[in-house]
This record gives C-alpha cells, sequence and structure tokens, in this order.
C-alpha cells in the first residue's frame, strides 16, 4: 500500500494514513486503499477494533484539493463517490472503528472521525470544516458533522470555516473522550481492548442495529429492535454468554 501501514496486535488493527506530503490528505487512491483494506479486514474478521491514526500534526485534513481543481466534474464526482463508497464500508464492517486524532481533523478529516464509531482525540487536536474558507462548502463532511453534533453549533463550523478545540469536540459529542497528549495512545487501547473483550459476532449485531435505528420513529425502532434482540436470544454466543454469567466465568467466545 502506498497510503497506508497497518499493524495488528492481538484483535486490534491500527490503520496508520500515510500521506505526509499532503499532511495526509484524502487523495482518491489513500481512500481506495482504505476502502479496500477495511472491506479485508471486515471479511477476514481476524480483529474486532480498528484504529485509524494519522500524525502529529494532521490526523487528515480532508481532501486533495489539488485533485479537486485539476480534475473535471466528472473526475470530481468519481472522487466523491469513492469517498461515499468508503463511509459505506466503514458503516457496514463489523469491527468497531476509533479515530485516534493527534493532530488537526478537517473537512473530510472531521468527516472521518464523524463516521468513525468512536473516537479520541489528544488535548492538542482542532476539528473543523472550514471549506468554505477557499470556496468549496463542506456539503460531504456536513452529512457526517451534523449528525454527531448539534444544528447550531455544526452550522455555526460550516458557515465560519473556525476551528474548534478538542475540549469543545468533546463537549458537542464528535469525540469520546480528550486527553494529555502523552496519554493518546494508552487510553486508545484501552478503549479498544474493552471493545475486544466481547464477542465479534454481537458487536457486528449491536453495530447493524444501532445505526438502523437512529432515524426511525421511537415504535419503529423499538418494533426493529425487538426482533433483533429476539433473533440474537438464540445466536450461539448469546447461549454461551448467559451460561458463563450464571457460572461465574469469563465468556469464551468462538471468534477467539
Amino acid at each position: 500500500m502506498e497510503f497506508l501501514s497497518v499493524r495488528q496486535t492481538e484483535d486490534i488493527a491500527y490503520v496508520s494514513l500515510e500521506n505526509p506530503n499532503e499532511f495526509n490528505a484524502l487523495s482518491e487512491k489513500l481512500m481506495e486503499e482504505l476502502k479496500e483494506l477495511l472491506f479485508k479486514i471486515g471479511q477476514e474478521k481476524a480483529v474486532k477494533v480498528v484504529v485509524i491514526e494519522g500524525s502529529k500534526k494532521a490526523f487528515c485534513v480532508g481532501h486533495s484539493l489539488k485533485e479537486v481543481e485539476t480534475k473535471s466534474d466528472l473526475e470530481v464526482m468519481e472522487l466523491f463517490r469513492t469517498c461515499e463508497s468508503l463511509m459505506k464500508t466503514m458503516r457496514e464492517i463489523p469491527q468497531i472503528i476509533i479515530s485516534k486524532v493527534e493532530g488537526v481533523a478537517v473537512a473530510a478529516g472531521s468527516q472521518l472521525v464523524a463516521a468513525s464509531d468512536l473516537a479520541v482525540a489528544s488535548d492538542q487536536a482542532r476539528f473543523g470544516v472550514p471549506g468554505i474558507n477557499s470556496g468549496l462548502f463542506c456539503s460531504t463532511p456536513a452529512v457526517f458533522v451534523s449528525r454527531n453534533i448539534g444544528r447550531k453549533k455544526a452550522a455555526e463550523l460550516l458557515f465560519t470555516g473556525n476551528l474548534m478545540s478538542a475540549l469543545e469536540a468533546e463537549r458537542e459529542g464528535l469525540v469520546n473522550k480528550v486527553v494529555p497528549v502523552e496519554k493518546l495512545d494508552e487510553v486508545t487501547d484501552q478503549l479498544a481492548k474493552d471493545i475486544t473483550k466481547q464477542s465479534l459476532n454481537i458487536i457486528a449485531i449491536g453495530k447493524r442495529q444501532f445505526y438502523e435505528q437512529l432515524n426511525m420513529e421511537d415504535f419503529q425502532a423499538l418494533n426493529y429492535a425487538t426482533e433483533v434482540i429476539v433473533r440474537n436470544s438464540q445466536h450461539p454466543d448469546d447461549k454461551e454468554g448467559i451460561r458463563a454469567f450464571f457460572e461465574k466465568r469469563t465468556p469464551i467466545w468462538p471468534d477467539k
């Protein structure tokens, strides 16, 4: 891979964005590589958590403006369709995706954070959707950012182009935790390990149910959730988990 590196520690895959000349911009090639890698991870089911990380200065600065400037409208459409496909892959794989943010995450970089299931940031991180400053409104990043934070704050970020601190991002719901930069690895690893003790089969059921019900009316969502939990109750991992609970032992999941 040209723009990514990956390493695995037990049930966790660490995926690093490697486009330093453009501060980890989401070039079309990088997005294709990331989509293909995540799809492969989802198919192989060798890990339960994927941690996406950038560099100290930049987690990701969004799409490559060089590509946007030089491509035709049809080529730009293909570029953004690639991003759309990447976001869809992130949502559909069974693993939980954690963004680990040390530096800036702006434009589609904030979109990547918002599309992740969880996020941990250093106290030095900053977030924003400042495309409007360059005459390119962050229309696509707005989708996931506005589904993570409140409408008024999303509008403020989108129309001013201003950045917000990590602490404000935590307060607004874009990230789960903000920690001193020297604790970023430790806290992210612990969050990942809190998930890897679970069954990947049940993680997959829960991830799908969680996102499906979000945009449903309350009782439509409850009806759907009831169907899911009934099916879940018949899963072998549920049987093992309940037996382990009554026998006061740690469950032995078949995916371990």
